[in-house]
């Protein structure tokens, strides 16, 4: 097998996609190896492209090319209004919504103990700092619902709370256009709850 190392190593690279099996790894490398391999190229140069060109935002902590991204440099933007997510998959996320016109801070991850991740690997100290830099007046936590997210926002909300802040957290509830027979028990008590 030793003549097909360089395919190995690409289904090994591949497989380290999240959601990406040995199967699903093996047929793109096969796809694009087969029949695109001008695709094959045009991906590894905007990887490497991108990961030798995008850093961290010095001020929200998103990806960017500069030492600050657009959205940090942007006038327009409320700077009273800090939203905290957890990926910049999030933020792009809510920016597409066009309902958000003020600024982020992205924690590149979310606490979870049992992973070993704690409040100095998502950078808390930074986004504290930031939330207490005088024109901040509110902040919406935008943690996702999931239980690492619900104590991540938890320490967020408290942290910053005691620190004078106003501290909102995203809604929860049912989704547009969805019957309620078929929304999860859960979601309906969160909508109930947090009834407005």
């Amino acid at each position: 097998m030793s003549d097909t190392h360089s395919l190995e190593t690409l289904i090994q690279a591949l497989r380290r996609l999240p959601g990406v099996g040995v199967k699903s790894a093996s047929r793109m490398a096969f796809y694009l190896l087969q029949h695109d391999r001008d695709g094959a190229q045009i991906l590894a140069r905007a990887l490497h492209e991108a990961t030798a060109g995008l850093r961290h935002c010095v001020e929200c902590h998103t990806f960017t090319e500069g030492e600050v991204c657009r959205t940090c440099l942007d006038p327009q933007r409320d700077r009273t209004r800090l939203c905290v997510v957890e990926t910049p998959a999030d933020q792009s996320a809510v920016e597409r919504t066009g309902a958000y016109k003020g600024l982020y801070f992205v924690l590149m991850g979310k606490l979870s103990p049992l992973d070993g991740i704690g409040p100095n690997d998502i950078g808390l100290k930074k986004l504290f700092t930031r939330a207490m830099d005088g024109q901040v007046q509110e902040v919406i936590l935008a943690t996702n619902f999931t239980a690492e997210g619900e104590a991540t926002a938890h320490v967020i909300g408290e942290e910053l709370k005691s620190r004078g802040l106003q501290v909102t957290r995203l809604a929860r509830g049912v989704p547009a256009g969805s019957e309620l027979e078929y929304v999860d028990l859960g979601t309906i008590a969160h909508a109930l709850v947090d009834r407005r």
